[in-house]
């Protein structure tokens, strides 16, 4: 998981912080050293890490700090704001051109760094949001990335402009373009080559495009679990071409956080987007106060809400009625798929637990007990069951058990086990019935 060592070295040194009733300046500066070398272990910049710590210093050994009620918590408090500035402090979105007029990106990256995959991920989120976007391939010297293009598009349901690989990406873009004048698309993304390391070649290309049309806005897409070469790549790109934003891809790996930490400070150009996992689905948002709140262990709830809303898709006459099962207890195995189905929707019991404040110092213990090879598993076990047998499961009588068990393919002292803790469930929901929320009130459901 992203940041998770980074995290765990700060909240220990902050756990020593707020042990204390009144602070020196000797503790702040005991602290801020621990957190330098922490930083600067996660790959963080050395001149960001030095600016940080003394920015941090400066106001914490402040009288207001120093003599305040919960001093240790006050250093916190100044370490998330500090951190927060360092990313970015506010939200950049994608500029787009007003009314029906055409947004121009260009996509840009090294090879490798997922950036195929990432314009179609963009792709999606803009389709969602109401644009009619078109994909188009660039990188006329691997066949398979136009391929790979073609299929993703395909799967956002996106249409992929291509040419193959006999024209020059100049021309595939000046084409792509008359396309989508005609075909009433209102996004052209364009998806350029990638190459294993900086080249001259490949800027060229890059410029040439931009001089012979207009590009409204050039993506960089860097590998966060590069650390701090994509810090550099991204400096060398901006300078040659000029880059717009940053997506950080591969966050779901096990990054050290560098460089989403330092690419904002170094470059001067903010980061739109994260890519949290292989799914198309798997792009996120940048917020830096969200991720500054992940970094320190405080969660993020507001994305895990977000993700949750997203997640429903059952019409409100469905939920309600779901609702109402829940407050008698009557929560069957149909519930219990769907609620497999939205927890995947939100990236896995792994990542929701992730999120929230408090956690982020256990995941290391919750990921050993989160075993998602047991939740295929138990998904298994009900879609061996009959629908009957999903809606009522009074009717599971050990003869249905050792059915069910032959056709997950497991020993019948599972499904006895996991029916057990089922009905142990049910009790707690009915128990419970403030868990379920409203749509649109501001509550969510758990996804289980």
């Amino acid at each position: 998981m992203a940041f998770e060592s980074l995290s765990d070295k700060l909240q220990n040194i902050f756990k020593g912080l707020r042990g204390k009733g009144k602070l020196s300046e000797a503790d702040v500066h005991e602290a801020m050293k621990e957190v330098k070398m922490a930083l600067l272990e996660a790959d963080v910049n050395f001149r960001v890490v030095k600016q940080f710590v003394k920015s941090v210093e400066e106001r914490a050994v402040g009288e207001q700090v120093m003599n305040g009620l919960n001093p240790g918590q006050m250093v916190i408090k100044i370490v998330n704001e500090e951190m927060t500035a360092l990313m970015g402090s506010e939200t950049t979105e994608l500029a787009l051109q007003p009314g029906k007029q055409i947004t121009v990106i260009m996509m840009a990256g090294l090879q490798g760094a997922g950036k195929t995959t990432t314009t179609a991920k963009i792709a999606g989120k803009l389709k969602l949001k109401g644009k009619k976007p078109l994909l188009v391939a660039c990188d006329v010297y691997r066949p398979a990335a136009i391929e790979q293009l073609k299929i993703n598009g395909e799967k956002q349901q996106v249409e992929v402009f291509s040419l193959g690989t006999d024209h020059k990406p100049v021309e595939i873009a000046k084409e792509a373009m008359a396309y989508a004048e005609k075909g009433g698309f209102n996004v052209v993304i364009l998806d350029t080559a990638g190459r294993l390391h900086i080249d001259e070649d490949m800027m060229q290309e890059l410029i040439t495009i931009k001089e012979s049309m207009t590009v409204h806005q050039t993506l960089l897409v860097v590998d966060a679990m590069t650390g701090q070469d994509a810090v550099n790549v991204a400096k060398e790109f901006d300078s040659k071409v000029g880059v717009d934003g940053i997506v950080l891809s591969k966050m779901d790996g096990d990054t050290r956080g560098g460089a989403a930490l330092s690419v904002k400070a170094v470059t001067g150009k903010p980061i739109l987007f994260v890519g949290m996992g292989e799914k198309l689905s798997d792009l996120e948002q940048f917020y830096p106060d969200r991720m500054a709140g992940r970094i320190l262990g405080m969660g993020d709830v507001l994305t895990l809400i977000e993700k949750a809303e997203q997640s429903l898709e059952m019409d409100e006459k469905t939920e309600r009625e779901m609702a109402g099962r829940l407050k008698k207890g009557k929560f069957d195995f149909n519930d219990f798929l769907e609620s497999m189905k939205q927890m995947r929707n939100m990236g896995g019991l792994g990542s929701i637990l992730s999120m929230l404040p408090g956690i982020g110092s256990k995941m290391g213990d919750i990921s050993s007990m989160v075993d998602d090879k047991q939740l295929k598993q138990t998904e298994a076990i009900v879609l061996s069951m009959t629908p009957q047998e999903r809606s009522n499961p009074k009717l599971l009588n050990p003869q249905r058990k050792f059915r069910i068990a032959k056709g997950a393919g497991v020993d019948i002292a599972v499904v006895n086990r996991f029916i057990k803790q089922f009905e142990q469930s049910q009790k707690m929901m009915k128990q419970m019935p403030g868990l379920m929320g409203k749509k649109g009130r501001g509550g969510f459901r758990l996804p289980f």
